[in-house]
């Protein structure tokens, strides 16, 4: 009689980590239509392989992510990144931060990873001690170019951008001052700068760091959409803000590169699910299972809700 051995797949553990202290924003949506649109894209070359997506939420919740977890994002938030330091939520995110980095030293082959955006790399940036988190004089909001360092453009999720990229920013704080040693005795780099490389003209910002073996993270936002954008500018207060500080050309200008392919579109369509696929394909290449695809850009998901409403 013939023997049949199934092998069980192993499932893939996907999760949002939600740092908005349960306040309601457009980022989450953005995060949510990227996850939703890779976990399609590992389907459809995968059909048998079951994917677990999360939504765990640390600051309101006291909710840790899985020890289990294969990939995860983890998102902006309100408030100053020293706010709570202390309280049991941020010291046990603190920690499976250290988790990250030590499961992925350890399991070079298949290691867990994540990628941190604003207040969650705000909190990675002290954590590891790369640089000091300053406050700005003011907030630093609108669409604005960031340049990509040479580290950063060896990074398979920054490389279609050359040296520059366009970015959705609004922060209080930045990462300034870094500890080169540092950073290199964790095994991480800079991957991006406020400013061209040996200029500080736009500002002194370390906008993109590698923190060391199975963490990247940004200080800007690139889960941001048209809808996400449009959404936060068409509060009067806010474009009037937007106006005041920066002017009505540059208001201008915002709102036409909304409409680039070549810019925050871009951003949106490459940066996230670039990482996503290439942090899955090393996951695949161990698992046995079929990788998928370089993400492919349209305008038309870029606008998508805004073109609905």
């Amino acid at each position: 009689m013939p023997y049949f051995h199934i092998l069980r797949m192993e499932p893939l553990r996907v999760s949002l980590v939600d740092m908005n202290n349960g306040v309601a924003n457009e980022a989450i949506r953005c995060f949510r239509r990227l996850l939703t649109a890779f976990v399609s894209r590992v389907r459809a070359a995968n059909p048998r392989l079951t994917v677990h997506l999360d939504h765990v939420q640390p600051r309101n919740l006291g909710e840790v992510p899985s020890r289990q977890v294969d990939l995860f994002v983890s998102s902006g938030g309100p408030g100053s990144p020293h706010d709570g330091w202390d309280q049991p939520w941020c010291t046990a995110y603190r920690r499976f931060l250290d988790w990250t980095m030590e499961a992925a030293a350890h399991r070079p082959e298949a290691p867990p990873a994540g990628f941190l955006v604003c207040h969650s790399y705000e909190i990675a940036v002290q954590h590891f001690e790369f640089a000091h988190m300053r406050q700005r004089k003011d907030l630093k909001f609108a669409i604005f170019p960031a340049y990509v360092s040479a580290e950063g453009r060896k990074a398979p999720f920054l490389a279609p951008f050359d040296d520059r990229l366009f970015i959705w920013e609004h922060r209080q704080w930045q990462a300034v001052e870094m500890d080169a040693r540092r950073v290199a005795a964790q095994g991480g780099a800079l991957l991006a700068t406020e400013s061209r490389p040996g200029k500080s003209d736009k500002g002194q910002a370390l906008l993109a760091f590698r923190f060391g073996p199975g963490l990247d993270g940004t200080q800007f936002h690139p889960e941001a959409d048209r809808a996400g954008v449009l959404a936060w500018i068409d509060r009067p207060e806010h474009a009037e803000a937007l106006r005041d500080a920066y002017g009505h050309s540059l208001y201008d200008r915002m709102m036409r590169t909304l409409a680039d392919p070549t810019r925050l579109a871009r951003t949106f369509a490459l940066l996230i699910p670039g990482w996503l696929t290439d942090r899955f394909n090393r996951l695949a290449a161990v698992r046995g299972l079929h990788p998928i695809p370089p993400p492919v850009q349209s305008m038309e998901e870029f606008e998508e809700r805004a073109l609905a409403s």
